[in-house]
């Protein structure tokens, strides 16, 4: 017979699991999103130095948060880049610059890169909205022309941008249905649809979507399974394009030898279509 008091200890501890571990990541899951990686004063100075080519674009979010993008100019189609949840993306400025004629927006979030302020869907959807409408007045820029290129948390931005600007045309690398769908295959045994704050339900979207895809799609993601860009695909209601990258993980997309080939593919045929 176990003792009453045992009884008691063991309900207390399984109580506190049940209600404290979905607490414990209800508060921890904006630092599991959104791995911030900013950048100094000096960073930014020393990148801007490597890269004579481009220039950083501030920009005042609706709620006065100072933002900042880099821009390399082109005399062609222009793509605003949304990063992965951990991506500095002053990276993309060389590879960028392989594209000869192509425009570049490559978006810093809130605090990421040297924009300020605290990242969140809604900040990084209304912040995208701004960019796009801002990049449509930049000199040399055709609003009709202007693409967007999602990297796995980035996809999320993109497609909500696609629902409410007229791109005209998405790439998208190691996308997902939705962080939902991703989080409950990790966390099973949570209650993620009350807990998760940040959805990028991308595949309530899709099928309303109507602009030309191009998907990348890593086939050993370690970090999104296949599954969840295979299912964003599917639902896509516009012309599409998949690009399976064999043996490709999460983070080696771009030393695939499809990946840029493809890319850059694509623009050129969306910048003639």
């Amino acid at each position: 017979m176990i003792p009453e008091g045992l009884l008691a200890a063991t309900a207390k501890i399984l109580l506190a699991t049940a209600v404290g571990l979905p607490l414990l990541v209800w508060m921890a899951q904006d630092r599991l999103i959104f791995y911030r990686q900013p950048t100094t004063d000096s960073q930014r100075a020393q990148i801007a130095k490597q890269n004579p080519a481009a220039s950083g674009i501030r920009l005042a979010a609706a709620d006065g948060t100072p933002l900042h993008a880099w821009h390399l100019p082109g005399k062609g189609p222009l793509v605003i880049y949304f990063g992965g949840n951990a991506e500095e993306v002053s990276w993309m400025l060389g590879r960028a610059g392989e594209t000869p004629g192509v425009g570049w927006l490559l978006v810093d979030y809130r605090g990421y890169g040297s924009s300020a302020g605290t990242p969140s869907e809604k900040a990084l959807v209304a912040d995208a909205l701004a960019w796009f409408d801002l990049a449509a007045t930049l000199p040399g820029v055709d609003k009709a022309r202007i693409l967007a290129f999602g990297r796995s948390l980035g996809s999320g931005v993109a497609v909500r941008l696609a629902a409410e600007r007229p791109l005209r045309a998405l790439i998208l690398a190691a996308p997902y249905d939705s962080l939902a769908a991703v989080a409950k295959r990790y966390y099973w045994y949570l209650p993620v649809d009350w807990m998760l704050r940040h959805r990028f339900d991308s595949d309530l979207l899709a099928p309303g979507l109507k602009q030309p895809l191009l998907a990348l799609i890593a086939e050993r993601d370690e970090v999104i399974p296949p599954a969840h860009a295979e299912a964003l695909f599917r639902a896509w209601g516009g012309p599409k394009r998949r690009v399976l990258l064999p043996g490709a993980g999460h983070n080696s997309t771009d030393t695939h030898p499809l990946f840029w080939d493809e890319v850059h593919r694509f623009i050129i045929e969306q910048s003639k279509a």
